[in-house]
């Protein structure tokens, strides 16, 4: 009988423990969800702010915006304007693949009768500084700013610009100022600031200013002779902060 007492309060005992532990568990069947909520919360939260980011690096139409050391890429395009510059130590020389092109489209040119050369090309910082300078104590900072770059901000800094010629407007209605607007993106140039896109580019027409981009951007930007400025084409300003 005792026995039988013992073994009955024993099985009281673990339904009770077991029954006290089935409860519990139902009073709080949110925990598990309420956690998983917050984690949603916190997970959606990082997307927007990803999102937010990835938008913050993309052009106005949608091209990737990369810094690397200092130096702005846009779909692996270097660009150097008014909004985006060049550390003050880059650059020592035209590029190799833009001396090769130009040699070509030299060599094309000259076997139609035409003469086309390099004028000016690589500039330092310190050079630009001096230039920029220059201009400004003659015609005033307004007016500079239309034609010429602050340091640090000028393309031939880059390595891949340079001006051909007479470096005038003079250029502009010469056989080598038409044939060079005609056919120097088959070598991958492009007349970088073209007519009509002033404030686009931040600077007025130059026919004799010509910068590299490859063959196929080239193409795109010759646009069947209606030139597309950089800015226009990535969605991208050329404004001063100041």
């Amino acid at each position: 009988m005792k026995s039988k007492v013992k073994l009955l309060i024993i099985i009281i005992i673990f339904l009770t423990i077991f029954v006290y532990i089935f409860v519990k568990h139902v009073e709080h069947p949110t925990n598990k969800k309420s956690v998983s909520k917050e984690t949603s919360s916190e997970q959606e939260k990082k997307k927007i702010l990803q999102s937010e980011t990835a938008s913050e690096n993309k052009t106005k139409k949608g091209f990737i915006i990369e810094q690397i050391n200092g130096v702005t890429y846009i779909d692996d395009t270097l660009i150097v304007n008014k909004t985006y510059s060049l550390p003050d130590t880059y650059g020592n020389g035209l590029e190799k693949e833009v001396l090769d092109a130009f040699d070509l489209m030299k060599t094309d040119a000259s076997a139609i009768g035409l003469n086309i050369y390099i004028a000016s090309s690589f500039r330092s910082y310190e050079q630009q500084v001096n230039l920029y300078n220059k201009y400004v104590l003659r015609d005033g900072k307004d007016a500079a700013d239309t034609y010429s770059a602050r340091p640090g901000y000028s393309e031939h800094q880059s390595g891949l610009s340079f001006d051909l010629n007479s470096i005038n407007s003079s250029f502009t209605n010469t056989a080598e100022g038409k044939w060079v607007n005609d056919n120097c993106y088959l070598y991958g140039f492009i007349i970088r600031f073209p007519e009509g896109k002033e404030n686009e580019t931040g600077y007025k027409y130059e026919s004799w200013h010509l910068r590299f981009v490859g063959k196929e951007l080239a193409k795109k930007l010759y646009n069947n002779g209606d030139w597309l400025s950089l800015e226009g084409y990535f969605g991208i300003d050329s404004k001063y902060q100041d």
